[in-house]
Protein backbone atom coordinates (compact mmCIF):
# COMPACT_ATOMS: atom_id res chain seq x y z
CA UNK A 1 0.00 0.00 0.00
CA UNK A 2 1.27 3.38 -0.88
CA UNK A 3 2.14 5.42 1.94
CA UNK A 4 0.69 8.48 2.46
CA UNK A 5 2.39 11.98 3.42
CA UNK A 6 2.01 15.53 4.65
CA UNK A 7 4.17 18.65 3.57
CA UNK A 8 5.32 21.13 5.91
CA UNK A 9 6.02 24.31 3.12
CA UNK A 10 8.18 26.60 4.68
CA UNK A 11 7.56 29.17 2.18
CA UNK A 12 3.56 29.36 3.31
CA UNK A 13 3.96 29.37 7.04
CA UNK A 14 5.74 30.33 10.47
CA UNK A 15 7.94 28.45 12.04
CA UNK A 16 5.27 27.79 15.38
CA UNK A 17 2.02 27.50 12.58
CA UNK A 18 4.58 24.41 10.61
CA UNK A 19 4.68 22.92 14.09
CA UNK A 20 1.08 22.71 14.43
CA UNK A 21 0.20 22.21 11.13
CA UNK A 22 2.42 18.48 11.54
CA UNK A 23 1.12 18.09 15.05
CA UNK A 24 -2.38 18.25 13.25
CA UNK A 25 -0.49 15.46 10.25
CA UNK A 26 0.00 13.04 12.88
CA UNK A 27 -3.35 13.12 14.36
CA UNK A 28 -5.31 13.21 10.73
CA UNK A 29 -3.20 9.75 10.41
CA UNK A 30 -0.66 10.56 7.46
CA UNK A 31 2.05 8.25 7.29
CA UNK A 32 4.92 10.51 7.26
CA UNK A 33 5.98 14.55 7.04
CA UNK A 34 8.91 15.89 5.07
CA UNK A 35 9.60 19.62 5.18
CA UNK A 36 11.19 21.59 2.57
CA UNK A 37 14.19 23.78 3.23
CA UNK A 38 14.08 27.37 1.96
CA UNK A 39 15.41 30.54 2.70
CA UNK A 40 12.52 32.29 0.09
CA UNK A 41 9.24 31.49 -0.70
CA UNK A 42 8.91 31.22 -4.77
CA UNK A 43 6.32 33.63 -4.55
CA UNK A 44 5.95 37.10 -2.73
CA UNK A 45 2.30 35.59 -2.05
CA UNK A 46 3.62 33.03 -0.06
CA UNK A 47 5.23 35.41 2.53
CA UNK A 48 7.28 33.11 4.79
CA UNK A 49 11.00 31.03 4.98
CA UNK A 50 11.60 29.72 8.62
CA UNK A 51 14.50 27.81 9.06
CA UNK A 52 13.46 24.43 8.75
CA UNK A 53 16.07 22.42 10.73
CA UNK A 54 14.82 24.62 14.08
CA UNK A 55 11.27 23.80 12.59
CA UNK A 56 12.21 20.00 12.64
CA UNK A 57 13.82 19.81 15.88
CA UNK A 58 10.40 21.44 17.55
CA UNK A 59 8.57 18.95 15.34
CA UNK A 60 10.49 15.93 16.61
CA UNK A 61 9.36 16.96 20.22
CA UNK A 62 6.11 18.15 19.81
CA UNK A 63 5.16 14.71 17.86
CA UNK A 64 5.13 10.91 19.09
CA UNK A 65 5.77 8.70 15.99
CA UNK A 66 5.25 10.59 12.63
CA UNK A 67 8.41 10.18 10.51
CA UNK A 68 10.00 13.80 9.49
CA UNK A 69 12.34 14.10 6.14
CA UNK A 70 13.80 16.94 5.00
CA UNK A 71 11.99 17.52 0.72
CA UNK A 72 14.64 18.38 0.12
CA UNK A 73 18.34 20.00 1.18
CA UNK A 74 21.20 21.02 -0.89
CA UNK A 75 24.19 19.93 1.21
CA UNK A 76 26.61 22.70 -1.18
CA UNK A 77 25.99 26.32 -0.86
CA UNK A 78 24.20 27.69 2.34
CA UNK A 79 25.61 24.59 3.57
CA UNK A 80 28.61 22.55 4.21
CA UNK A 81 28.22 19.09 4.26
CA UNK A 82 30.04 18.68 7.82
CA UNK A 83 27.43 20.55 8.96
CA UNK A 84 24.62 18.67 7.44
CA UNK A 85 25.94 15.59 8.78
CA UNK A 86 25.81 17.31 12.37
CA UNK A 87 22.11 18.51 12.04
CA UNK A 88 20.93 15.11 10.84
CA UNK A 89 22.72 13.26 13.03
CA UNK A 90 21.15 15.72 16.14
CA UNK A 91 17.80 14.77 14.41
CA UNK A 92 18.39 11.35 14.45
CA UNK A 93 18.38 11.62 17.77
CA UNK A 94 16.00 14.12 18.83
CA UNK A 95 12.92 12.24 16.93
CA UNK A 96 13.75 8.60 18.11
CA UNK A 97 14.62 7.19 15.05
CA UNK A 98 12.24 8.62 12.57
CA UNK A 99 14.28 11.05 10.55
CA UNK A 100 15.70 10.61 6.87
CA UNK A 101 17.61 12.93 5.04
CA UNK A 102 16.63 14.08 1.48
CA UNK A 103 19.30 15.94 -0.27
CA UNK A 104 19.31 17.79 -3.68
CA UNK A 105 21.40 19.55 -5.72
CA UNK A 106 19.47 22.82 -5.01
CA UNK A 107 17.93 25.90 -6.26
CA UNK A 108 19.51 29.29 -7.37
CA UNK A 109 16.40 30.56 -5.94
CA UNK A 110 17.69 29.73 -2.00
CA UNK A 111 21.48 29.30 -2.23
CA UNK A 112 22.23 32.44 -4.06
CA UNK A 113 22.31 34.12 -0.24
CA UNK A 114 26.02 32.91 -0.17
CA UNK A 115 27.36 34.49 -2.81
CA UNK A 116 29.05 31.53 -4.42
CA UNK A 117 27.70 31.90 -7.59
CA UNK A 118 25.03 29.28 -9.73
CA UNK A 119 27.76 26.44 -11.42
CA UNK A 120 26.33 24.34 -14.21
CA UNK A 121 24.49 21.55 -13.27
CA UNK A 122 26.79 18.82 -14.13
CA UNK A 123 28.87 20.56 -11.77
CA UNK A 124 26.31 21.30 -8.69
CA UNK A 125 25.75 17.31 -9.21
CA UNK A 126 29.57 16.64 -8.76
CA UNK A 127 29.12 19.16 -5.34
CA UNK A 128 26.41 16.35 -4.40
CA UNK A 129 28.26 13.04 -4.87
CA UNK A 130 31.25 14.74 -3.02
CA UNK A 131 29.27 16.12 0.15
CA UNK A 132 27.27 12.54 0.45
CA UNK A 133 30.36 11.04 0.36
CA UNK A 134 31.70 13.48 2.90
CA UNK A 135 28.30 13.06 5.02
CA UNK A 136 27.86 9.26 5.28
CA UNK A 137 31.96 9.31 6.62
CA UNK A 138 30.46 11.52 9.45
CA UNK A 139 28.14 8.48 10.11
CA UNK A 140 30.65 6.45 10.85
CA UNK A 141 31.74 8.22 13.48
CA UNK A 142 35.22 8.60 12.84
CA UNK A 143 37.15 11.88 12.72
CA UNK A 144 37.33 12.72 9.29
CA UNK A 145 39.81 15.23 7.13
CA UNK A 146 38.85 15.53 3.25
CA UNK A 147 40.26 17.34 0.48
CA UNK A 148 38.13 17.03 -2.40
CA UNK A 149 38.00 19.34 -6.18
CA UNK A 150 34.89 21.41 -3.90
CA UNK A 151 34.86 21.09 -0.41
CA UNK A 152 37.94 20.47 2.37
CA UNK A 153 37.11 18.96 5.94
CA UNK A 154 39.61 19.45 8.12
CA UNK A 155 39.71 16.96 11.19
CA UNK A 156 35.54 16.38 11.82
CA UNK A 157 34.01 14.36 14.18
CA UNK A 158 30.41 14.22 15.13
CA UNK A 159 30.63 13.31 18.86
CA UNK A 160 26.45 12.76 19.09
CA UNK A 161 25.35 9.64 17.02
CA UNK A 162 21.97 7.72 16.54
CA UNK A 163 22.87 4.02 16.94
CA UNK A 164 21.19 3.68 13.20
CA UNK A 165 22.20 7.00 11.26
CA UNK A 166 19.76 8.67 9.10
CA UNK A 167 18.90 7.52 5.86
CA UNK A 168 19.93 9.37 2.98
CA UNK A 169 17.27 10.26 0.04
CA UNK A 170 18.28 11.71 -3.01
CA UNK A 171 16.14 13.49 -5.20
CA UNK A 172 16.37 12.86 -9.19
CA UNK A 173 15.46 14.52 -12.08
CA UNK A 174 17.34 12.88 -15.22
CA UNK A 175 19.53 10.26 -16.16
CA UNK A 176 22.80 11.64 -13.99
CA UNK A 177 20.88 12.16 -10.63
CA UNK A 178 19.18 8.74 -10.97
CA UNK A 179 23.23 7.34 -11.37
CA UNK A 180 23.88 9.11 -8.38
CA UNK A 181 21.11 8.34 -6.29
CA UNK A 182 20.90 4.75 -7.23
CA UNK A 183 24.68 4.17 -6.19
CA UNK A 184 24.68 6.36 -3.18
CA UNK A 185 21.02 6.50 -1.43
CA UNK A 186 19.05 5.12 0.64
CA UNK A 187 15.90 6.14 -1.57
CA UNK A 188 15.15 8.18 -4.13
CA UNK A 189 13.08 11.42 -4.39
CA UNK A 190 11.25 13.14 -7.40
CA UNK A 191 8.88 15.63 -8.06
CA UNK A 192 6.88 14.35 -11.36
CA UNK A 193 5.15 10.62 -11.77
CA UNK A 194 8.06 9.70 -14.04
CA UNK A 195 8.23 6.03 -14.14
CA UNK A 196 11.44 6.42 -16.12
CA UNK A 197 12.95 7.78 -13.28
CA UNK A 198 12.36 5.33 -11.43
CA UNK A 199 13.48 2.85 -13.60
CA UNK A 200 16.90 4.64 -14.04
CA UNK A 201 17.31 4.53 -10.57
CA UNK A 202 17.05 1.20 -10.28
CA UNK A 203 19.52 0.44 -13.44
CA UNK A 204 22.23 2.44 -10.81
CA UNK A 205 21.28 0.20 -7.72
CA UNK A 206 18.36 1.22 -6.58
CA UNK A 207 16.12 -1.57 -6.64
CA UNK A 208 14.04 -2.39 -3.67
CA UNK A 209 14.78 0.91 -2.35
CA UNK A 210 11.97 4.10 -1.23
CA UNK A 211 10.91 6.49 -3.56
CA UNK A 212 8.98 9.15 -2.35
CA UNK A 213 7.27 11.50 -4.82
CA UNK A 214 5.57 14.88 -3.88
CA UNK A 215 2.20 16.19 -5.05
CA UNK A 216 0.33 19.70 -4.64
CA UNK A 217 -3.22 19.96 -3.81
CA UNK A 218 -5.91 22.31 -2.89
CA UNK A 219 -8.82 21.58 -0.86
CA UNK A 220 -11.30 24.29 -0.32
CA UNK A 221 -15.32 23.77 0.01
CA UNK A 222 -15.44 26.31 -2.26
CA UNK A 223 -13.34 25.29 -5.73
CA UNK A 224 -12.69 28.61 -7.14
CA UNK A 225 -11.52 30.14 -3.93
CA UNK A 226 -9.32 26.53 -4.13
CA UNK A 227 -8.53 27.34 -8.01
CA UNK A 228 -7.81 31.27 -6.90
CA UNK A 229 -5.57 30.45 -4.19
CA UNK A 230 -3.32 27.54 -6.36
CA UNK A 231 -2.56 30.47 -9.16
CA UNK A 232 -1.74 33.29 -6.82
CA UNK A 233 0.83 30.70 -4.54
CA UNK A 234 1.54 27.75 -6.72
CA UNK A 235 1.88 29.11 -10.55
CA UNK A 236 5.50 28.82 -10.72
CA UNK A 237 5.65 24.82 -9.91
CA UNK A 238 4.02 24.81 -13.48
CA UNK A 239 7.71 26.18 -15.08
CA UNK A 240 9.48 22.73 -14.90
CA UNK A 241 12.60 21.96 -12.51
CA UNK A 242 15.26 22.98 -15.53
CA UNK A 243 13.51 26.52 -15.17
CA UNK A 244 12.71 26.55 -11.50
CA UNK A 245 16.46 25.67 -10.45
CA UNK A 246 17.74 28.58 -12.55
CA UNK A 247 15.51 31.34 -11.07
CA UNK A 248 17.12 33.89 -8.80
CA UNK A 249 14.35 35.24 -6.92
CA UNK A 250 10.47 35.69 -6.62
CA UNK A 251 10.28 38.47 -9.02
CA UNK A 252 11.60 36.45 -11.44
CA UNK A 253 9.22 33.50 -10.67
CA UNK A 254 6.75 35.98 -10.60
CA UNK A 255 7.71 37.16 -13.99
CA UNK A 256 8.30 33.93 -15.65
CA UNK A 257 4.66 32.98 -14.66
CA UNK A 258 3.34 36.02 -15.75
CA UNK A 259 1.08 34.54 -18.39
CA UNK A 260 -0.58 31.13 -16.79
CA UNK A 261 -4.07 31.06 -16.10
CA UNK A 262 -5.61 30.12 -13.05
CA UNK A 263 -7.22 27.24 -15.65
CA UNK A 264 -3.75 26.05 -16.09
CA UNK A 265 -3.20 25.03 -12.86
CA UNK A 266 -6.58 23.75 -12.02
CA UNK A 267 -5.09 20.78 -15.25
CA UNK A 268 -2.37 20.71 -12.90
CA UNK A 269 -3.47 20.62 -9.27
CA UNK A 270 -6.60 18.72 -7.78
CA UNK A 271 -8.45 21.55 -6.50
CA UNK A 272 -11.61 21.51 -4.58
CA UNK A 273 -13.17 19.17 -2.38
CA UNK A 274 -13.71 16.02 -4.83
CA UNK A 275 -12.45 13.36 -3.17
CA UNK A 276 -12.20 10.91 -6.75
CA UNK A 277 -10.11 13.95 -8.11
CA UNK A 278 -7.36 13.87 -5.62
CA UNK A 279 -7.46 10.21 -5.77
CA UNK A 280 -7.09 10.35 -9.76
CA UNK A 281 -4.13 12.88 -8.85
CA UNK A 282 -2.41 10.37 -6.72
CA UNK A 283 -2.82 7.51 -9.56
CA UNK A 284 -0.19 8.10 -11.46
CA UNK A 285 2.49 7.98 -9.06
CA UNK A 286 1.16 4.68 -7.81
CA UNK A 287 1.41 3.46 -11.11
CA UNK A 288 4.59 4.52 -11.43
CA UNK A 289 5.83 2.37 -8.98
CA UNK A 290 6.50 5.10 -6.05
CA UNK A 291 6.06 3.82 -2.61
CA UNK A 292 5.47 6.94 -1.25
CA UNK A 293 3.92 10.49 -2.25
CA UNK A 294 3.88 13.68 0.04
CA UNK A 295 0.66 15.78 -0.26
CA UNK A 296 1.52 19.81 0.05
CA UNK A 297 -1.41 21.59 0.43
CA UNK A 298 -1.28 25.05 -0.57
CA UNK A 299 -2.04 27.81 1.41
CA UNK A 300 -0.69 28.31 4.86
CA UNK A 301 -4.05 29.48 6.34
CA UNK A 302 -6.16 26.28 4.82
CA UNK A 303 -3.78 23.63 6.80
CA UNK A 304 -6.45 23.08 9.66
CA UNK A 305 -9.83 22.46 7.05
CA UNK A 306 -7.53 20.09 4.89
CA UNK A 307 -6.36 18.16 7.49
CA UNK A 308 -9.73 17.44 8.92
CA UNK A 309 -10.85 16.55 5.36
CA UNK A 310 -7.85 14.61 5.17
CA UNK A 311 -8.85 12.36 8.33
CA UNK A 312 -12.20 11.51 7.36
CA UNK A 313 -12.31 11.47 3.65
CA UNK A 314 -9.17 11.64 1.77
CA UNK A 315 -7.13 9.32 3.69
CA UNK A 316 -9.78 6.89 4.21
CA UNK A 317 -10.16 6.61 -0.35
CA UNK A 318 -6.33 7.18 -0.58
CA UNK A 319 -6.18 3.57 1.31
CA UNK A 320 -8.17 1.78 -1.45
CA UNK A 321 -5.59 2.98 -4.09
Amino acid sequence: MVRIGYTMMTEQAGPRELVAHVVGAERAGFDFSVISDHSFPWLDAQGHAPYAWSVLGAAAQATRDIPLMTFVTCPTFRYHPAVIAQKAATMQLLSGGRFRLGLGSGENLNEHIVGGGWPAAHVRLEMLEEAVGIIRSLFGGEYVSHHGPHFDVENAKLWDLPDEPPPIGIAVSGDRSCELAGRHGDLVIATEPERELLTAFDAYGGTGKPRVGQLPVCYDTDRDAAVARAHEQFRWALGGWPVNAELPGPASFAQASAHTRPEDVADAVPCGEDVDAFVEAVRPYAEAGFTEIALVQIGGDSQEAFLGWAETKLLPALREL
